[in-house]
């Protein structure tokens, strides 16, 4: 028993590294992709094209590993409804309370002159485009590379699901710390490493919360729609407090 442990430590730890490694190579992948692609006469500011081509191209390369996995190693990474009612339950009671808390943040920035500033104009074009992509692809690229591929490759690594706390589980504890690393900028060549503590704490709160719904609805879909409505709301709530 205990050689078993061991052993599923160790696998484990080499999983977490292999998944690092993936999430990288999925972003340098997106950036390649993008960066290759004329999107000027759509996007002139930059401001949703290269992110849209950017997720997409992660996107399918987390299908295609989820779908080999699911064929080679027997993994269920939930790409189901799972239990229906926990899962409108527990995105029901997130998106009601992050609307509110969207409001209230944007109200104290607004009384201490901290709204954002950004680098496009607020047009039809750029509204939609923005708002399009946080729709559409911010919650399917990410809870697919984020969550849905971590969770399920480190439980079945460990060999199970390990509780830390009443709601929180090792595998979603590691995938948040993924999650939030993927939120700060750096760079071995040249030697860079930035990091916003506000940007890094948000992520992993929210990403624990996606994970835990992850994995107790035992579906993909909730934490997607969560991730998709918070980022359109946070950030459709930004542009109407700046008009």
């Amino acid at each position: 028993m205990e050689k078993r442990k061991r052993y599923g430590t160790l696998f484990g730890i080499a999983v977490f590294f292999l998944l690092f490694l993936l999430q990288v190579l999925s972003g340098m992948a997106g950036s390649f992709v993008a960066d290759r692609i004329p999107f000027e006469k759509i996007d002139p500011y930059d401001s949703f094209a290269r992110i849209s081509i950017h997720h997409a191209v992660i996107t399918a390369i987390s299908v295609i590993v989820i779908v080999l996995m699911r064929k080679r190693l027997k993994i269920d990474f939930y790409i189901q409804l799972g239990d229906k009612e926990k899962g409108k339950r527990y995105l029901g009671i997130f998106l009601l309370a992050f609307a509110l808390i969207s409001v209230a943040v944007h109200i104290f920035m607004r009384i201490f002159d901290r709204l954002p500033v950004y680098s496009f104009p607020l047009d039809k074009r750029n509204v939609i485009g923005t708002l399009g992509f946080q729709l559409l692809l911010s919650g399917p690229a990410e809870e697919l590379l984020y969550r849905a591929l971590p969770v399920s490759l480190l439980t079945y690594a460990f060999g199970r699901s390990i509780p830390i706390t009443k709601n929180m589980t090792l595998e979603v504890f590691l995938a948040s710390l993924l999650f939030s690393f993927a939120h700060t900028r750096w760079s071995l060549n040249p030697p860079v490493f930035e990091i916003d503590f506000f940007n890094v704490f948000y992520a992993f709160i929210l990403g624990s919360i996606q994970g835990t719904v992850y994995q107790k609805s035992k579906s993909i879909v909730y934490p997607v729609l969560m991730h998709s409505f918070s980022n359109v709301f946070m950030v459709g709530i930004g542009y109407l407090f700046s008009a």
